[in-house]
């Protein structure tokens, strides 16, 4: 490990001074000073410990992670660093309690190079394609209409369990998936419960995870295996027809456990999107101004889904409150940035949330404010908004679902926006030391008191 700790004019470089001058390297901090714990203990306000270490508006800064030199980057530069296939390799990276529970095992997530652009061109045709998106489409407008319904005849249903159900049965149809809607509400609530408790080890939430993680594991191998018998149909274009018949670099069918693994990675991110739902309720209680707008919207255009205001609004909740604070990768050549290096075999880390809250790369980043994205068409080209991965999405680890992941958060709010419905002020905060989190009572949304439904849930 070579770190530069000393000024060759005036001898051993004190703390203050490392810390001011960014020319002087990476700071190895002592073996016994771990950042890990912060981890845990500070969740998604992690990474401002971090920085209060490094000079203001810096987009490196040093620390120790499991134990080892690690560099913490943001912005736009520290976006380029981190998807640089060709200096960074993601397998291994991930702690395995949480690769084997969320992303599964063998998945997309832990693969590098020519393996990951194969298996990754099958998820871009699949999930990416303007088509796929328009296919989506009907299925969100029509669960949505049926939650919304739900909620006016008296329902009590919070904000983000009524996303896990229309989500949820909205993807599942699209994935071809075979079914009842009430077999496809049950397994998306395990697979939001998979998303729940993947970052939370300690817990008993995480034993439910890893339960759910086995059961949709065996489920989505026989759909796969039913496909290949000729015992199910899987219509051409659909994401089970896609990994059903997905062959790996050598001409192979991919494992059928693997292929009922990516399956699940091609619709549980939509069933994600539920947590965002959940802030999207807080934030629509809290912009009232807003949420007049995107009503006026839906009733304009006659369609909950594809609203150019409710899509601002749900990438701003996407740019503010991020799934992730961060993410880890291998260093496998020495990589700069910002005059910090961190050494080949090292820990590459992305702050997601510094980045996307970077003061430098946004005009008042520190508020919410939905009309920066208004009449913004290619937000991949920002490259400090990263809240489903940045780079390309098909030759780097950008998520190829995103775009599904915008309407169906972007029909959440449409739906929530309706004037018939008011969602409740108690229970909207939010602890930031968990991963994944949301407010606590998921977004309570009842039928106002003026527009019938059952009196008894009008609370």
């Amino acid at each position: 490990m070579s770190i530069t700790d000393a000024n060759p004019t005036t001898g051993p470089a004190t703390r203050a001074e490392r810390s001011a001058d960014p020319t002087l390297g990476v700071v190895s901090r002592p073996a016994w000073r771990d950042d890990s714990a912060a981890l845990l203990t500070r969740g998604y306000r992690f990474g401002e410990r971090i920085w209060r270490r490094a000079p203001r508006g810096a987009r490196s800064a040093p620390m120790r992670l499991l134990f080892a030199d690690a560099l913490l980057v943001r912005g736009a530069e520290g976006v380029a660093a981190f998807y640089d296939a060709d200096r960074v390799r993601r397998h291994g990276a991930m702690p395995p309690f949480i690769q084997e529970t969320l992303f599964g095992h063998d998945s997309v997530h832990s693969l590098d190079g020519d393996e990951h652009l194969h298996r990754k061109a099958t998820f871009v045709t699949a999930l990416y394609e303007d088509e796929q998106v328009a296919r989506l489409r009907p299925h969100l407008e029509r669960e949505w209409r049926h939650e919304v319904d739900e909620w006016i005849s008296g329902g009590t249903s919070s904000a983000y369990d009524a996303a896990v159900g229309a989500l949820g049965r909205a993807i599942m149809r699209w994935a071809g998936l075979p079914g009842t809607g009430e077999a496809k509400t049950r397994w998306a609530r395990r697979q939001a419960q998979i998303v729940d408790g993947f970052g939370v080890p300690y817990s008993p939430e995480y034993l439910l995870a890893t339960l759910h993680r086995r059961w949709s594991d065996r489920h989505a191998e026989r759909l796969i295996l039913a496909v290949r018998a000729g015992r199910l149909d899987a219509h051409p274009g659909t994401a089970l027809n896609a990994w059903a018949w997905h062959r790996d670099r050598d001409g192979r069918l991919l494992d059928a456990k693997v292929a009922g693994v990516e399956l699940q990675n091609s619709f549980r991110p939509m069933i994600a999107v539920a947590r965002f739902t959940a802030f999207a309720a807080k934030r629509l209680h809290e912009r009232p101004d807003w949420r007049q707008r995107i009503a006026a919207e839906v009733s304009d255009r006659g369609s909950l889904v594809d609203g150019p205001l409710a899509t601002a609004f749900a990438q701003e909740i996407r740019r503010t409150a991020p799934f992730v604070p961060m993410l880890p990768a291998f260093a496998t050549q020495d990589i700069e940035v910002d005059g910090r290096t961190v050494r080949a075999g090292g820990r590459i880390v992305l702050d997601i949330l510094g980045t996307d809250t970077d003061e430098r790369s946004w005009d008042r980043a520190d508020e919410f404010d939905p009309e920066r994205f208004v009449d913004v068409e290619d937000y991949e080209a920002i490259a400090a908004f990263v809240p489903h991965g940045g780079a390309d999405v098909a030759t780097g680890h950008r998520c190829p679902g995103e775009k599904l992941a915008i309407a169906g958060l972007a029909a959440s709010i449409s739906a929530m926006s309706d004037p018939r419905l008011t969602i409740l002020p108690t229970g909207l905060e939010v602890n930031e030391r968990r991963m994944p989190t949301k407010p606590r009572s998921g977004g309570r949304v009842r039928a106002d008191g003026s527009t019938g439904g059952c009196p008894l849930h009008r609370r």
